[in-house]
């Protein structure tokens, strides 16, 4: 096959939580870029619908659906509305997260604040997978991309103490590396992009402050944060036929820091 072909994601469909915003909004962009007809999942029904409309602007097909990933019903009815509005799902991104409410030792965290955390970035992801697998697996073909983080692979206290985001992500890394092994002799790629600091809407306040990008900069052997689009490539090359024989991959996408 033709190497740019590998990448033609024409006539498939995409399932993304977090569409409304920061990196799930670029995926829902790449994806549509590729050829790929885009489902648009938010927890705000006004983000999903902007981004589904930027994906019509490119020319794409798109459908935004009001999903909250903490209620298994709303994930779904996301994928439910994909198979009524499209047919099928051929390659979902478990994506939707938070970070920390308050950096803080775990001594001094609060219960409420470690439970929204899980229920979103672990209990989410969970419902994500599962509904989507229920499709592929019939099908003996599928691509699933779970967001966990380079905080998933390494502590980021030496960066600042955000232990539910760490706990949750690192569980990502391994619930991906056991679905990929599960899901390898059905033709289902199950993999993960592990991102450094990007510019999105988990950490938009903290970029407000300008120490704060001088901290994680520095930290950073790039010396830069990226920007939001840059996780564009890998996205794609994770979602397409260029990774058919990759599967429970944590691609690190972080400018060099889980390097050091």
């Amino acid at each position: 096959m033709n190497v740019l072909k590998m990448f033609d994601l024409t006539g498939q469909v995409a399932v993304i939580t977090g569409a409304g915003s920061g990196l799930g909004f670029q995926f829902a962009e790449a994806m549509a870029e590729a050829g790929a007809r885009v489902v648009c999942g938010d927890i705000s029904a006004d983000n999903a619908e902007k981004t589904a409309s930027h994906v019509a602007a490119l020319g794409g097909e798109a459908v935004a659906v009001h999903a909250d990933v903490t209620l298994e019903a709303d994930v779904d009815k996301l994928f439910a509305a994909a198979v009524d509005k499209f047919g099928t799902v051929d390659i979902a991104f478990a994506n939707a997260g938070i970070g920390d409410p308050v950096p803080l030792l775990l001594h001094e965290y609060p219960t409420e604040n470690w439970d929204k955390v899980v229920a979103i970035n672990m209990a989410g992801v969970f419902y994500t997978c599962r509904a989507a697998l229920k499709i592929m697996f019939p099908r003996k073909r599928g691509k699933i991309i779970n967001t966990a983080s380079m905080w998933g692979l390494a502590g980021p206290s030496s960066v600042f103490p955000i232990p539910a985001y760490a706990a949750t992500k690192g569980a990502v890394v391994n619930l991906t590396r056991e679905l990929a092994l599960q899901y390898a002799p059905h033709n289902i790629q199950v993999n993960a992009i592990c991102p450094g600091f990007f510019r999105t809407r988990i950490s938009d306040g903290a970029f407000d402050d300008n120490g704060f990008v001088e901290t994680v900069s520095a930290f950073t052997p790039m010396g830069r944060v990226a920007e939001a689009a840059e996780i564009k490539g890998t996205a794609l090359y994770l979602a397409s036929a260029a990774s058919s024989f990759t599967t429970g991959l944590m691609l690190v996408t972080d400018g060099g820091c889980m390097a050091k």
